[in-house]
């Protein structure tokens, strides 16, 4: 664990530069806007350790699948966003010096990522070889009012000297991705021109056809002027730039603004892109840097207004907090159906920047609660319109009628992920779509989507799982053989008991779906039916049998779930007996040793005693989560969220605060040792979960919102907003007391501690140990 991150409510803050650290604060300090997002490389040369990265949404490369051993059913590729062309480079020579950091001595170091207003600032004074000194300031950021720009304001200072300081603000797309599996490039240049202080470069996919158009137009004021340029194109493969030399006194600031536009063929006509990227790029510089920055912090405050979660008391809490919560707005911001949302965003590489089942299980809860309605229906949809390809990834492995199996990893619908005990065996995803589907119509009420969208998916992963489980003649009832379920530190297990009671749960939701729609929508269900050639009886009949006759393994002496058949004969070494320099066990032990051991990666057992809760008593509850707690490891970003949740349940409060702290700060502390390869963005929403569902207490039963909150910690206060059902409710938990603000033009009824209280349109609530004060 590093924390070398100043504490701070509104900003993440580093002071003093150290190389090592780097690629944790180019994933630290990234930035986005739902449409592109950038890491926090330099805008001038760095020859040290660096991993550039900028990623326009939605474009990917179906990179050719490198295993060692093909197995019949592995997808042909694996689809990875790709990093595209580098917009923030701004060359710079003092004299006939380069400046680069890794080369000066660097003091006065400083990235701020102002969280508030959603920029990023980097200070620093550098020293070259020959004894020059500059002062630089560099503030950029990637707009959310105009999502395909971004601006960039770089001071440059002398400090001992005058004389020549040569500029090249430039584009560079002769870029590759890190994690090429043949180290190949996947772009190619379509076209490029430069036009005085102004460049624009169009690079098209191979393969996809992808077309992306990077243009950047600078201008240098000195003296609050600007300054008339004498400008030399340069241009070479996948490559514009443009130089200028300027003169500049010693203590006299130089600064440079640049602008810059991504724009794709997915939002634009291909013959268009050039002409509407100069026309965007010209609207930005026509704006200015101030207007500009100006807009963003106003589209901020907005988002801030809708998801903010205010800490008092605890300074690191609330830091962590609104990290996870902007990297989320900066990652997705549900306005493109077409778009998901990848394990790192905009951050990294690692995981291709597909969509997982992180979305489902992780990220739902967040945008139900803190966006419009439809920015959760949009991620709903987004399955609804690959059912097809799902029908298509199931039948590769032998499934037919229908049957369904989602991609573990996809972009397109299809599977694109080569780990055996990945693709074929954590079929669990197929659940967490269907629960979403129950989730997101539980919270706002919204049952027409059964009949609109949800019942066909769910007919198709409910005849996935009929087709999954076989009969066993020892055991008298059904298994699931070779599986791998969210503790991914087992692979190829029989009868997981998380997969096995989550398939059963999807069947009975598929059936009460299919019921739904039939008594509200007979037309609908009519054509549901011709549609997915459903035969209700037959069907029907087999799932509830497979619902009636399933196989769960369970220890009747330790009354807890067991998360697979021989858990028990695994040697019993609990996590606080480890030599902690055996930690992370992926970075030190052999993964032979790691599938032996009783060590689970994240909540397997919990996962599914979280999705379930009201299964289950208090009792049973709180036998499992401290039979399996001791045993979990951690060492998945998902992990820590559930268990924070599932302890503050069960009123252990102390265990409930550290989780939060480890999963709110995972990536500010660098807990795993991998944030040098991007953030863990659904985790990030896990946090919030934490929080809201954790420390507060929130669910919904039976419609009605209801909250049990609690105060961990140190903490004097915490507050939040929610969305719920045409309301916006502002929530605050105190010692004394928990307010409740609905402002909004509806009445809703809540139950706090279970005691049922309304609170009117524009009223504000208070409960003081169960008194309510109006």
């Amino acid at each position: 664990m590093k924390q070398y991150i100043k504490v701070d409510g509104w900003n993440i803050i580093e002071e003093g530069f150290v190389p090592h650290y780097n690629k944790i604060s180019e994933s630290i300090f990234s930035l986005g806007n739902g449409r592109m997002g950038q890491r926090a490389n330099f805008e001038e040369a760095y020859s040290g350790e660096t991993l550039q990265g900028n990623y326009v949404a939605g474009v990917y490369y179906p990179d050719k699948t490198r295993v060692g051993w093909w197995k019949n059913g592995y997808p042909e590729y694996f689809a990875k966003v790709l990093n595209a062309a580098n917009w923030i480079g701004i060359g710079i020579r003092i004299e006939e010096e380069e400046l680069d950091l890794h080369k000066a001595r660097v003091t006065d170091f400083s990235r701020i990522l102002n969280m508030q207003e959603g920029y990023l600032q980097r200070n620093f004074t550098a020293t070259l070889a020959s004894g020059k000194q500059v002062k630089v300031t560099a503030t950029r950021f990637c707009s959310i009012a105009d999502d395909e720009t971004g601006a960039i304001r770089y001071s440059i200072t002398p400090l001992n000297f005058e004389g020549n300081v040569q500029v090249t603000a430039y584009i560079d797309g002769d870029i590759k991705n890190q994690d090429a599996n043949y180290d190949e490039k996947f772009w190619e240049e379509t076209g490029a021109s430069i036009q005085h202080t102004s460049a624009y470069i169009t690079l098209k996919t191979k393969k996809t056809g992808f077309q992306v158009c990077t243009g950047m137009q600078f201008n240098i004021y000195q003296d609050a002027k600007p300054m008339a340029l004498n400008v030399t194109p340069v241009q070479k493969e996948k490559y514009v730039g443009v130089v200028t030399t300027v003169r500049v006194n010693n203590q006299q600031e130089t600064v440079i603004y640049k602008y810059a536009a991504n724009l794709s063929s997915e939002n634009h006509a291909v013959e268009a892109l050039a002409n509407n990227c100069e026309i965007a790029v010209g609207k930005a510089a026509a704006k200015g840097f101030e207007t500009m920055l100006k807009e963003q912090a106003a589209a901020w405050a907005i988002k801030w207004k809708e998801s903010d979660i205010i800490i008092e008391g605890d300074p690191a809490a609330q830091q962590g907090i609104r990290f996870n919560i902007f990297q989320l707005n900066q990652t997705y911001t549900g306005e493109d159906a077409r778009l998901n949302i990848g394990p790192k965003g905009f951050t990294g590489e690692k995981y291709g920047g597909s969509t997982y089942w992180d979305t489902e299980a992780y990220c739902i809860p967040f945008y139900l609660a803190t966006a419009e309605p439809q920015v959760a229906r949009n991620l709903l949809i987004y399955r609804y319109k690959q059912l097809g390809k799902a029908i298509e990834n199931a039948a590769r492995l032998g499934f037919n009628n229908g049957a369904a199996l989602y991609p573990m990893v996809t972009m397109n619908g299809e599977e694109c992920h080569n780990e055996w005990e990945i693709t074929f065996e954590e079929i669990h995803r197929n659940a967490a779509i269907a629960f979403a589907i129950f989730n997101y119509i539980r919270y706002t009420g919204d049952a027409a989507y059964l009949a609109e969208y949800g019942t066909e998916v769910l007919i198709g992963i409910a005849r996935f799982w009929a087709q999954r489980v076989n009969w066993s003649d020892a055991r008298g009832q059904y298994v699931m053989l070779g599986v791998t379920g969210p503790n991914e530190y087992e692979n190829n297990v029989n009868n997981n008991w998380y997969t096995s009671t989550m398939a059963t749960w999807c069947l009975q939701y598929a059936t009460e779906a299919l019921q739904y729609v039939k008594e509200t929508a007979a037309g609908r269900y009519d054509a549901i039916i011709r549609t997915t050639a459903f035969d209700a009886g037959k069907e029907l009949e087999k799932w509830q049998h497979v619902i009636d006759n399933m196989y769960y393994p369970v220890d009747e002496q330790l009354g807890v779930f067991l998360q697979q058949d021989g858990y028990l004969d695994k040697e019993q070494i609990l996590v606080k007996d480890l030599d902690p320099a055996q930690r992370p066990l992926n970075q030190k032990w052999s993964w032979d040793r790691i599938l032996r051991s009783c060590y689970i990666k994240q909540a397997d057992v919990l996962q599914g005693l979280y999705f379930l809760e009201d299964r289950y008593d208090m009792d049973t509850l709180r036998r499992n989560f401290d039979f399996y707690e001791p045993r979990t490891v951690h060492e998945s970003s998902l992990s820590p969220c559930v268990h924070a949740i599932l302890a503050a349940k069960l009123g252990d409060e102390k265990r409930a605060h550290e989780f939060y702290l480890r999963t709110s700060r995972l990536d500010l502390d660098d807990y795993n040792n991998d944030t040098e390869d991007g953030l863990h963005i659904t985790s990030m929403a896990g946090t919030w979960m934490s929080v809201v569902e954790g420390f507060a207490g929130m669910r919904v039963r039976d419609g009605q919102l209801q909250f049990t909150p609690f105060l961990p910690g140190k903490w004097e206060s915490f507050a939040f907003s929610i969305r719920f059902r045409g309301r916006i409710l502002k929530v605050k938990v105190s010692k004394q007391d928990v307010t409740i603000e609905n402002d909004a033009t509806k009445d809703i009824t809540v139950l706090i501690y279970g005691e049922a209280v309304h609170v009117a349109a524009g009223a504000t609530v208070t409960s003081k140990q169960g008194n309510l004060v109006n």
